[in-house]
């Protein structure tokens, strides 16, 4: 995937996954916001949420233009890993994939993403969800 986020087809039928792409990331879903957080450096996640608020907050953020994902509603966040299929099912040797609920109404959303740094410690990336016009 090039770019910090994409949106790629997942079956014959049009259904589409937004993939958060760069490098592997502690990743999670802010509702407020309508943005997965990534976080690329923080040292506490008091800190990483800070900096993502003063982010999302300024006008002057630099934001790269990552389509249009159309989404059938609420969504998992997943590790790109693990096979859709296999969510849920326990592995042969013990434990689960990862997964998160992603609170999301059906639609049609425009993605930016940014990967910005904040003070001296903070590095977050951002994908943001707005909704796109027809």
């Amino acid at each position: 995937m090039d770019g910090l986020a994409g949106v790629i087809p997942i079956d014959e039928n049009g259904a589409q996954a937004l993939v958060l792409a760069d490098e592997p990331a502690t990743s999670c879903y802010l509702p407020e916001h309508r943005a997965f957080l990534r976080w690329l450096a923080a040292g506490t996640e008091a800190g990483l949420k800070a900096a993502a608020d003063a982010v999302l907050a300024d006008p002057a953020t630099a934001w790269e233009e990552c389509g249009t994902w159309v989404s059938d509603g609420p969504a998992v966040l997943m590790d790109s890993t693990e096979a859709g299929s296999d969510l849920g099912i326990e592995y042969p040797d013990g434990g689960m994939p990862a997964e998160a609920s992603v609170p999301l109404p059906a639609g049609r959303w425009r993605v930016r993403a940014t990967h910005t740094k904040v003070g001296e410690e903070n590095r977050v990336g951002l994908v943001q969800l707005l909704p796109a016009e027809f």
